[in-house]
């Protein structure tokens, strides 16, 4: 077991908003932190859209694929970051859940998801300093 912290981002499609979120949190925090993301329904391949939003970061997600969740995955993580998975995420007792309200990129361009991948640089940044304390 690591004692690093965990964090398992969900959404119904693991297409936009958890890969966006993983991406960031791997991206910002390096090995700090264990970083998975799933959905309850994922789809088959990343959105476009945020592949090219995710680039424009220096953040490439071109080898991430959807991916199911699981219970396991739950399980072995420390704070459970929903993301519009509504009531299919399992629940257990002693983790942390925060529910992310944000748009759904979707169907959407890059020009509509600039703006949901910049509040989620804001939320991850906010999250890191809440995870990994400053000066250890």
């Amino acid at each position: 077991m690591s004692d690093k912290p965990s964090v398992l981002f969900v959404c119904v499609h693991n297409a936009g908003r958890s890969q966006m979120a993983a991406g960031y949190l791997s991206h910002l925090a390096g090995d700090a932190i264990e970083v998975r993301s799933a959905g309850s329904a994922p789809a088959d391949t990343i959105n476009p859209s945020v592949v090219e939003a995710m680039r424009e970061e220096g953040i490439d997600l071109t080898d991430q694929k959807p991916k199911i969740l699981t219970t396991d995955a739950v399980q072995a993580s420390d704070v459970v970051i929903t993301m519009g998975c509504g009531d299919v995420c399992p629940v257990f007792p002693g983790k942390r859940y925060l529910d992310w309200q944000l748009d759904d990129p979707a169907g959407q361009g890059v020009d509509a998801v600039r703006p949901i991948r910049d509040e989620i640089r804001t939320r991850i940044e906010k999250l890191i300093t809440e995870l990994i304390p400053a000066n250890g």
